[in-house]
């Protein structure tokens, strides 16, 4: 008796509900028709939406331009699919639920095969912010995912007075198409350039997508499950429809074929269906955690460094800044905090019109330790002073006035390389090509010859080159100047490690050697390193083989630090990734 009276409240807060959101008997059947109508496979309108709003998508992210990526959320037509799949779960209609998996599976599909293919089209495989931005979803974005869902259900169930202004916000919020066109994006670099890279940027697109597919459909099934949209006129009405569909009809021969067809003819019972969708989540939310831990560590970290630096600045501005008697004496330029071997290191940078004494400086090191609450052994201070025109260390007597003597052999030859290297700055060279160095030489019976080297996947075409060699030869003044062109090609090498060891494997050495011959030989070339390692191993060891690889090219090839460029690492393994790259 007790379950009955439960059940009755139930029914009867379902149906408030839907009174206060004027969804009465006629909407209900309207809505879940407007949806049944939505998933149908033949609607020619539908696929050219998917595709283009796919190809918007992609270019948006590869141009990095939020703008053009907002356009195409406003497109896609995701969202219906997604619905009808929270509407299925909700009245339990399996007919609906194949029909929608069916066609999202075929959305998604031909939206990922279009962006692989714009992405192996596309000369430039550059990992925007608008990419990496969807590679590491976390909690916040099931949250999103959450409150758009119901947002979503809403705005569909009510009839279109002032809440539907609301369906292109949520195609914002969710952006259902830009994560698919990620995972795309990254199986065309994986295929054409970097698969380590590419993979784990189609991974962290996928989980997006994934992640917004499941928050919205359970919302949107809680949604309709308030709304209580099952009830019998709609079942009723919907059946007598079905009757003439001809999708509803092929989809029900296909299911009467099944062996246990007579139970799924509904899906399973109101908690089971609820179990399923809430371990979904259960289990997307490890991953997220993970990333959400990640992101509140990067905060924190650059939370501290702002303490550091207000803390660094007030206390320079009131002890140290001014004269005794109020006038300024320097400003500081430059402030930069870091943590090494259990040390904060400090590195400041003042222009100053009278250079602060040693003493000065350990006065400012003790009160800033006093200020931090840490042993002053603990921090490392490095003062750099820049004197300004007033400063005693550029004041000098006046010497007698010398007639300038006429420049060197040597002089001349280093202003002739200096122009060449300040017009070579200025040249616009391919898009794919980075200039890394040159070469000249001349002689009394030849004219003068200069040898541009540049690092690029492919050569500079012959149109190109010959624009080239007009824009150099103007700007040196010389028209019968020689213009060469020699190419490097980008070298990447992967270095594997054993599980929680940076050794370096003696298999590797020879593909290390060669990529540390090829850079001492060009001082503009720099490497790219990213360090990985899996979620299994102990502490750091990715930052320990960065170390290690870059202590091995500096003992052997004598590549200094300066000429590396250290980025995160995506890629859940052992290994280390390095790439040439051009320092112009």
């Amino acid at each position: 008796m007790q379950v009955l009276k439960i059940l009755l409240t139930i029914a009867q807060l379902r149906d408030w509900f839907a009174n206060n959101l004027g969804v009465n008997t006629t909407r209900k059947e309207q809505v879940y028709l407007d949806i049944a109508h939505s998933v149908t496979l033949t609607d020619t309108s539908y696929w050219i939406q998917v595709l283009f709003s796919a190809g918007i998508a992609t270019l948006g992210l590869v141009l990095n331009s939020p703008a053009v990526i907002i356009g195409a959320m406003l497109i896609s037509p995701l969202m219906g699919s997604i619905l009808a799949n929270g509407l299925a779960l909700a009245t339990g209609d399996v007919i609906l639920a194949l029909r929608a998996i069916l066609n999202l599976f075929l959305s998604c599909g031909l939206a990922i095969a279009f962006a692989v293919l714009l992405s192996l089209i596309l000369p430039f495989k550059d990992m925007t912010s608008e990419i990496l931005a969807r590679t590491q979803p976390n909690l916040l974005d099931l949250l999103i995912a959450l409150f758009s869902g119901a947002v979503g259900a809403v705005a569909i169930c009510k009839e279109p007075k002032g809440v539907a202004t609301s369906i292109p916000g949520v195609s914002i919020a969710v952006a259902l198409m830009p994560p698919l066109c990620v995972v795309g994006y990254g199986i065309g670099t994986a295929v054409s350039l970097s698969p380590g890279t590419g993979l784990a940027v189609a991974r962290g697109g996928g989980l997006l997508f994934f992640t917004n597919f499941v928050a919205i459909t359970f919302m949107a099934m809680l949604v309709f499950l308030a709304l209580h949209m099952d009830i019998d006129p709609v079942r009723e009405r919907v059946w007598a429809w079905r009757e003439g569909d001809r999708e509803s009809t092929w989809v029900r021969s296909l299911l009467a074929q099944v062996p246990v067809s007579g139970r799924l003819k509904r899906i399973g019972s109101l908690p089971s269906r609820l179990l399923l969708i809430g371990m979904t989540i259960a289990l997307i939310a490890i991953p997220l955690n993970q990333s959400f831990n990640q992101l509140r560590s990067e905060i924190s970290d650059k939370q501290q460094e702002n303490r550091l630096r207000n803390t660094a600045t007030e206390l320079w501005q009131k002890n140290f800044a001014n004269f005794a008697d109020g006038r300024t004496r320097s400003y500081i330029s430059q402030l930069s905090f870091k943590e090494q071997d259990r040390q904060l290191v400090a590195q400041l940078q003042v222009v100053t019109s009278k250079v602060y004494a040693a003493d000065e400086r350990e006065q400012y090191k003790q009160q800033l330790a006093i200020k931090l609450l840490r042993p002053s052994d603990s921090i490392a201070l490095t003062l750099i002073q820049i004197p300004t025109a007033s400063s005693d260390l550029l004041r000098r007597i006046p010497e007698e006035i010398k007639p300038t003597p006429p420049p060197t052999l040597a002089q001349l030859q280093a202003s002739l390389l200096r122009d060449i290297g300040s017009m070579l700055d200025s040249l616009l060279l391919p898009l794919s090509a980075q200039l890394v160095s040159y070469e000249t030489g001349s002689s009394p019976d030849e004219p003068f010859k200069i040898q541009i080297i540049y690092l690029s996947q492919r050569d500079i075409d012959r149109d190109g080159q010959a624009i080239l060699v007009q824009d150099i030869r103007r700007q040196l003044n010389d028209s019968t100047a020689q213009v060469n062109f020699k190419r490097i090609a980008p070298l990447a090498v992967t270095v594997t490690f054993e599980l929680n060891q940076s050794d370096i494997p003696p298999t590797q050495i020879q593909a290390l050697d060669q990529l540390g011959q090829l850079v001492q030989n060009y001082p503009k070339l720099k490497i790219e390193i990213v360090a990985g390692q899996t979620s299994a191993e102990i502490g750091t060891p990715a930052q320990a083989r960065s170390l290690t690889i870059r202590r091995y090219l500096q003992t052997k090839w004598q590549v200094q630090p300066d000429r590396y460029v250290v980025k995160p690492g995506i890629e859940p393994k052992p290994i280390v990734q390095l790439k040439t790259s051009s320092s112009r």
